[in-house]
């Protein structure tokens, strides 16, 4: 499904951090800090702005590494030392509120954006640094506000009226794992049973494909049974809105396909307290549609023919960083400029190409036009990001590009595999 934003997609510098190594121990306690943002403005000007802390049990994301960065995406979160300015975690993300920059409504009107992130619970007062850069890679704004642990209005959450969860799938180590939450969208509660079953389809689908099939015992994967009042999403161009837990909808930015929840901070409520990092919001409609954002989340319809190929796509967006390697006739919306190389690892403007595949091609750097004839070949072929020119993908086809190809090019399952050795070797 397409992507407009620069919010959906990433790239693999291996590794971006420049701050010394730290133990995870000498600056963070086993606790996460979530830190609720405002993102609001227009093309023009942004703003950001702190709306809420909350402490919650454990902390589930990364140890090592902490201030090494392996997907850029459009923005970063960094935790500084207040005493020693040492930079003690880093991560990246992207957001819809950056995608909903690149359509003309951004010109007129002021929107705002619920974002929600989630960092290790310093042990001392930090700085909190909130970076968004535009599809040129450029700084469009930036924030720093100051986090005191011993704060008695950052609240505690998560620490009871925990929602039921159960665990899918256990990583053969549990303190070095890459931990996923699957979230019911649209489920009633009688229909908890038939969401345990999509979970289970959606996680037999990820496991099939490479690498995570052979790496699958560094994955930790629970259902968390989000309760919704009614059953479905909402479609707003049929005039049906749902009362459903994350509050999910059809036609975001007006586009048909489009699912996604806007509701970040009602989401991260009904996770509160349940092992996660990662989240794969499961909607329960046969409408085809969904949406992945880096490190936020993505949504996939449960009940369309092809919920399979498309819930490992979307997370190919929001684990990884994959961007979408099809294009259009008409895109009205040119998401990668021909002069800045894309941060995205399947994605090239033949910039830096260097730095991409171009080590995998075995010397074959030709061209194929997007109607070439097809290969298994990794190289060069026109027809990427939503471009029919400029933009290169590595492979004829791809999950990353058809719900009928099988599996991820060899380019795609590289940067997916050194992802997930970044988390857990």
């Amino acid at each position: 499904m397409k992507k407009y934003a620069i919010s959906l997609l990433t790239s693999l510098l291996f590794w971006t951090g420049s701050a010394t190594a730290q133990e995870f121990n000498d600056y963070f306690a086993d606790e996460t800090l979530r830190l609720d943002y405002i993102f609001s403005g227009t093309v023009q000007e942004q703003e950001i702005a702190v709306d809420e802390l909350s402490r919650m049990p454990r902390w589930y994301g990364k140890r090592k590494r902490l201030a090494d960065v392996p997907v850029e995406g459009n923005g970063e979160i960094i935790v500084s030392d207040r005493r020693t300015g040492t930079v003690i975690y880093k991560n990246s993300f992207s957001t819809l509120f950056q995608e909903w920059l690149s359509y003309d409504e951004a010109s007129t009107t002021r929107r705002a954006f619920e974002n929600v992130f989630l960092v290790p619970m310093p042990k001392d007062t930090a700085d909190i640094t909130v970076v968004l850069r535009n599809n040129r890679r450029e700084t469009m704004v930036s924030s720093t506000h100051m986090v005191v642990p011993t704060d008695i209005l950052i609240r505690k959450i998560g620490y009871e009226h925990v929602t039921p969860y159960e665990t899918v799938w256990q990583a053969e180590d549990t303190t070095r794992c890459i931990h996923i939450a699957y979230i019911a969208e649209g489920y009633q509660e009688n229909e908890m049973e038939t969401f345990m079953k999509d979970v289970e389809t959606a996680q037999e689908a990820m496991f099939t494909h490479e690498p995570f099939a052979s790496k699958k015992g560094r994955f930790n994967v629970v259902a968390v049974k989000a309760p919704s009042v009614d059953s479905g999403t909402s479609e707003p161009r049929n005039g049906q809105w749902k009362r459903t837990a994350l509050s999910s909808h059809f036609d975001t930015f007006y586009s048909d396909r489009y699912l996604t929840t806007l509701h970040l901070k009602d989401m991260h409520d009904w996770l509160a307290g349940t092992p996660y990092e990662h989240i794969i919001v499961l909607v329960n409609t046969e409408k085809y549609g969904g949406g992945g954002i880096l490190n936020s989340y993505n949504l996939a319809m449960a009940h369309h023919r092809q919920f399979k190929p498309v819930v490992v796509h979307e997370f190919g967006h929001s684990f990884a960083g994959l961007g979408d390697e099809y294009a259009y006739d008409f895109e009205a919306i040119p998401m990668y400029p021909h002069d800045v190389e894309p941060w995205e690892p399947n994605l090239t403007t033949l910039v830096d190409f260097d730095h991409k595949w171009k080590d995998l091609t075995d010397g074959n750097t030709s061209i194929d036009k997007e109607n070439g004839a097809a290969s298994p070949a990794v190289g060069l072929y026109e027809g990427a990001g939503y471009s029919l020119k400029g933009v290169y993908r590595p492979s004829q086809d791809c999950r990353m590009r058809t719900n009928n190809h099988p599996e991820f090019c060899p380019v795609c399952q590289r940067s997916i595999s050194r992802l997930i050795d970044f988390y857990t070797d």
